[in-house]
């Protein structure tokens, strides 16, 4: 059945600050698509080790897949959605591709199956960009963190801002990030960590 996608939010831009995003359909081609901005994918990089290949399951139009290829490690990209790089119609959470490592910034609505399905389609490490906010609600707490607690939280001392593709850049970011990262190597439990100062002025 055939939808007429839902009008850009207008008033993303107030007053040149940036909304937070309770509401991400401002992409016209798919939902929920957010380029992530490339300084917070070389935060992950520059503090991570990966071994093997990497598969970056909602690749969007591959910002952040031509970073992590800065790894040296072969990545693999898909998406849901065509948007003229990867893989288009993959769905990950029914995919039956595994992998070394998964890395990705998940659809906003659906960031606890991506952990479900990412923690058992990866070999080694599963990472992926999220609200730390995620780390709240008794849900979660009753579910996945119980079931499967990350190793590492990577935690932005700068706010990450967030555009619809083409969207105009005005405005800071409103909302706190983190990189969420499963080890299968690790068995020390959660560490709460801090990123660095200085990402976004050195690889934007």
């Amino acid at each position: 059945m055939h939808t007429t996608p839902p009008e850009p939010d207008k008033t993303y831009n107030l007053n040149g600050g940036f909304k937070p995003t309770n509401k991400r359909f401002a992409d016209l081609s798919g939902a929920d698509f957010f380029p992530t901005p490339e300084w917070a994918t070389h935060a992950l990089i520059d503090n991570e080790n990966f071994e093997g290949d990497i598969w970056e399951c909602a690749c969007g139009d591959g910002a952040m897949s031509k970073i992590l290829s800065k790894t040296g490690n072969v990545v693999k990209s898909s998406d849901l959605y065509d948007r003229e790089f990867g893989e288009s119609g993959v769905d990950f959470l029914t995919s039956e591709y595994k992998a070394a490592n998964i890395v990705t910034n998940p659809p906003y609505n659906l960031a606890q199956q991506f952990v479900k399905s990412g923690v058992e389609k990866s070999e080694k490490k599963f990472a992926l960009l999220l609200r730390l906010a995620f780390l709240e609600g008794v849900e979660r707490a009753n579910t996945i963190f119980s079931l499967y607690p990350p190793s590492r939280v990577w935690v932005f001392s700068e706010r990450i801002t967030f555009y619809p593709k083409n969207a105009v850049k005005k405005g800071s970011g409103t909302t706190a990030y983190a990189w969420f990262v499963w080890d299968k190597d690790n068995e020390n439990g959660t560490e709460l960590k801090w990123l660095k100062p200085g990402y976004k002025k050195k690889y934007s």
